[in-house]
């Protein structure tokens, strides 16, 4: 029965007054992290809100400054954030800069190892054949969400999603569960944040 249920409705069936059976106990027989019941994330300031707004502003704006450029603009501006952290929160909300192509500015380090992309030349077949993750954020006027979605390649219906405004492991997992409760695919193929400050937890 545990299984047919998403990760939120068995979270919401922790007991914490419960006496008899310890959280360790109740977390083990519903299947979850016992560690990320007591996680809550904390809910951006309003100075983090107006940089992470700025700096969005500032990509739709000017889509060929890089983090460097856009880490002096903000200082300019008041803002006093290291280029680093820019990078870092372009990275979680999916921000690219776009460059002028450039030729043989360097070269592969031949210590760092490659790993294949294994989808390629592969090609979708039929349904549930590859399924494909993302995960994105969506701006709004008093903050953002984030959302996940799972997408059949081969017929690019959207299998499931879900939407929060925290970047955590439950938003992919909830997400994923309603998709597996509908069909199991042969291949996932997962694209999700990269360098992002807030690790998924």
């Amino acid at each position: 029965m545990v299984s047919t249920l998403s990760l939120s409705e068995r979270r919401a069936l922790i007991d914490w007054n419960n006496r008899l059976i310890t959280i360790r106990d109740q977390a083990g027989l519903l299947k979850l992290n016992r560690t990320g019941l007591y996680y809550v994330p904390a809910s951006p300031t309003e100075w983090e809100l107006n940089l992470r707004r700025r700096i969005d502003r500032l990509n739709t704006d000017f889509p060929y400054y890089g983090s460097r450029k856009i880490a002096a603009v903000l200082g300019e501006e008041g803002f006093l954030v290291s280029r680093k952290r820019v990078q870092s929160l372009m990275a979680e909300m999916g921000l690219l800069s776009v460059y002028p192509h450039r030729r043989n500015l360097s070269e592969a380090n031949p210590k760092h190892k490659k790993y294949p992309y294994l989808l390629r030349g592969v090609t979708a077949s039929y349904p549930n054949h590859i399924w494909g993750t993302d995960i994105t954020y969506i701006r709004l006027k008093g903050g953002w969400m984030y959302l996940t979605v799972i997408l059949d390649w081969y017929s690019r219906y959207v299998v499931s999603w879900s939407m929060s405004d925290q970047l955590t492991t439950d938003l992919v997992l909830e997400a994923l569960e309603i998709a597996l409760s509908k069909a199991s695919p042969e291949i996932i193929n997962y694209n999700g944040p990269r360098n992002s400050d807030q690790e998924l937890r």
